[in-house]
């Protein structure tokens, strides 16, 4: 994802916000704990919370690679805990907190790794959480097992999950086929690590933050869960990986971010991110939610004719068109959607993707062409 850098003289992403309890509190990064700081947001405020909490790694000991040079792991006091019980408190205390602040329909996604993951789902279906899928994050470039004591850990498992069981939550299930080459979107997402430009240095040149996840990842968690101008919460900001993707996005964010440091590298990463500025670049409507047109309307305005011969993608079956807008085939005659069940004896057909004609050029094209041109034509 390219960012680009904005004129350092325009202003920059606020870093502390004074108003962080009205309902309209967007685009900001809130410096405090995690639960005080969502404790003081409105209620049922938020559309969808994406939070990478700490996993809890229970490291003992420095790691070094077979050239014995020392890997860069996570050893900060805030993945740190007093064991088991203390991690299962504190991640009770934020789940319960951010359960507060989703919307009636919202959602939340939570990535882990086995340290944690499956505490992280127990407590969520406690608090009546209902968990929609697991995603397993394959890493194409994971970090060998150096020791070779266990297998190469080379995922991490999300859990997407609505705030109810009976919660109508969003799932743009045509934007995700689309990024997919209109295959159906699956649970097992191949994404490499956070390399490269895209990873933030500190000034001695090393990584700022040890756990920074990559934009396409997030990417697919906001695309695929949200509509534009929602607004995304993430209680574990960090360097401000959910608010780039949100903002170019065109959905609103709040980052939550106890470190001050860390608070500051978000910050001018975010100033640097730019809007999409046109919004019908942003949404993929979903299909039932597209303005219906009949085919008659198609025939009235002469995309096709009476009498003008249709025919499936194969050229087995064929029917013709009627002044009504219905169509005629053998003794059948009915919509478009039954005659195509009708012809290939089954219950049911959607007759805008059966149905062809050859426009002159020999090479059939998909009826469905002139319902999008007819709809564009209402927009």
């Amino acid at each position: 994802m390219t960012k680009k850098r904005k004129p350092a003289a325009k202003p920059r992403e606020k870093a502390v916000r004074a108003d962080v309890g009205r309902d309209d509190t967007s685009d900001c990064i809130l410096v405090g704990d995690c639960v005080a700081t969502m404790d003081a947001l409105p209620e049922a405020s938020i559309d969808m919370i994406f939070a990478d909490p700490p996993y809890n790694l229970q490291l003992e000991g420095d790691l070094h690679r077979p050239d014995n040079s020392a890997v860069d792991g996570v050893d900060a006091d805030w993945d740190r805990f007093d064991g088991f019980r203390a991690y299962d408190d504190f991640t009770r205390d934020w789940l319960a907190a951010a359960r507060r602040v989703l919307k009636p329909d919202g959602t939340l996604w939570v990535i882990g790794s086995y340290h944690n993951i499956f505490r992280v789902g127990t407590v969520l279906q406690d608090l009546g959480y209902w968990i929609l899928n697991d995603i397993v994050w394959r890493k194409t470039n994971p970090m060998p097992n150096f020791r070779g004591r266990r297998f190469t850990n080379a995922h991490e498992t999300l859990i997407w999950c609505a705030r109810d069981k009976s919660s109508k939550y969003r799932f743009n299930y045509e934007a995700m086929k689309n990024l997919n080459d209109d295959l159906q979107m699956r649970s097992d997402w191949t994404l490499p690590l956070c390399t490269g430009a895209e990873r933030l240095k500190d000034a001695t040149g090393k990584k700022a933050h040890p756990t920074q996840k990559p934009e396409a990842l997030l990417f697919r968690a906001v695309l695929s869960s949200t509509r534009p101008g929602d607004r995304v919460l993430d209680p574990f900001f960090g360097t401000g990986t959910t608010g780039a993707v949100a903002k170019m996005l065109g959905r609103r964010y709040i980052g939550i971010e106890r470190d001050p440091a860390y608070a500051a590298l978000a910050e001018d990463r975010l100033a640097g991110v730019e809007r999409v500025a046109e919004p019908e670049l942003l949404a993929t409507p979903a299909k039932r939610e597209q303005k219906r047109i009949p085919f008659g309307w198609v025939v009235e305005r002469g995309l096709l004719k009476p009498g003008q011969t249709l025919t499936d993608q194969r050229g087995r079956h064929f029917a013709r068109v009627r002044a009504d807008g219905t169509l005629s085939a053998q003794d059948f005659r009915g919509s478009i959607h039954q005659v195509g069940a009708h012809v290939q004896k089954v219950p049911a057909c959607n007759g805008w993707q059966f149905w062809h004609v050859d426009l002159g050029s020999g090479e059939l094209v998909p009826i469905d062409l002139f319902r999008q041109q007819l709809r564009a034509e209402l927009h």
